[in-house]
């Protein structure tokens, strides 16, 4: 079979590799679709990941149809449709470091236990679809970390994959209203066409302002005038966003950070004493893989917006560039035949 693998520091391959050998207890997936995530695009810049440094297959973000099933493996069927939790075993995790990518024709599922390792999606879902499962489980968990309740107002700076399959949680969690703030024109309209009630373009409009018009007047524990938003979301990784979050929590806010921020943020911790705001971080997923799975189901059509880039198998590596030339691409997903 063709797998994919890092070769060097910012170098990759398509090589022949044996087609993995099925145990008892083992599954073995004809890859259907695979997502292209930020860390394959790192582990591409540094060259793989130890102890596999220089021969990592890539891809962890997977759907797939049932190829071959184990003996001893129960609730699976040759021709399923599956997804995949590629954290579920530490000796296979997939695309991280494990013997396997979803970068692949063919990915072995070890140990494979349905509701653990895998889900069966109905037929009718696309596969490229299918193959959000993952990263929107980062999105879904976000989501549960800022306990979201029935009626509450909701912002969400940063439109790109996460911040929209944010979006669409938080509306399938009760939120009343959804507001989702950036700066490129295009994703705005996509936040627009997966359900969210209101954009900002923060490069032109004030986003307290807005958000005081749009979710009404809140204000601190001492009276001090904020927004009336509930629930801030930080899914762009930048430092602004915390300063403007917190300058405009109301009394006992919440601010969810679940993008990666890779300079240091600085929080005047006084200025907030007032507003009791409630900051909370979200990484992975830890029980959410196959929750999200549920919210795909019912509403792919809408995640189906959250795709900027298809490629063929055989175009891989177009794909891997664009996906690793920052701004070029929002989410790129690799079809197989």
């Amino acid at each position: 079979m063709k797998s994919v693998l890092v070769t060097g520091a910012g170098t990759t391959a398509v090589v022949d590799v044996p087609v993995p050998e099925v145990g008892p207890g083992d599954v073995l997936l004809r890859m259907r679709a695979s997502g292209i995530c930020g860390s394959d695009t790192f582990y591409i810049s540094i060259g793989g990941i130890p102890p596999r440094q220089g021969a990592t297959p890539l891809g962890h973000e997977p759907a797939g149809e049932v190829a071959v099933v184990g003996s001893d493996v129960v609730g699976l069927s040759v021709g399923d449709h599956v997804v995949v939790n590629p954290i579920a075993s530490r000796k296979g995790m997939i695309g991280s470091g494990g013997p396997g990518g979803s970068l692949s024709e063919f990915l072995l599922i070890p140990d494979a236990v349905l509701g653990t390792s895998l889900a069966i999606v109905p037929d009718h879902i696309p596969f490229d679809v299918a193959a959000l499962n993952e990263p929107m489980a980062v999105a879904r968990h976000a989501v549960n970390r800022t306990a979201p309740k029935a009626g509450d107002r909701v912002v969400i700076f940063g439109a790109g994959p996460i911040g929209l399959g944010a979006a669409i949680a938080y509306r399938r969690s009760g939120a009343a209203h959804v507001v989702v703030v950036d700066v490129i024109a295009s994703r705005l309209e996509k936040a627009l066409a997966i359900g969210a009630d209101a954009v900002i373009d923060s490069s032109k409009e004030d986003v307290v302002a807005r958000l005081t018009e749009l979710h009404g007047a809140g204000a601190t524990a001492m009276g001090a005038p904020r927004a009336g938003t509930d629930i801030y979301l930080d899914a762009a990784g930048v430092g602004v966003v915390v300063d403007t979050a917190l300058k405009a929590a109301k009394h006992l806010a919440t601010l969810g950070i679940v993008a990666v921020h890779k300079k240091p943020v600085e929080i005047d911790l006084g200025a907030i004493l007032a507003s009791e705001v409630n900051i909370v971080m979200s990484m992975g997923y830890p029980t959410e893989i196959f929750e999200v799975t549920n919210d795909i189901v019912a509403e792919w059509e809408k995640f189906a917006v959250i795709i900027s880039d298809r490629f063929d198998f055989a175009d891989v590596q177009d794909a891997l560039a664009l996906a690793g030339t920052p701004g070029a691409a929002d989410k790129v997903v690799v079809t197989f035949p």
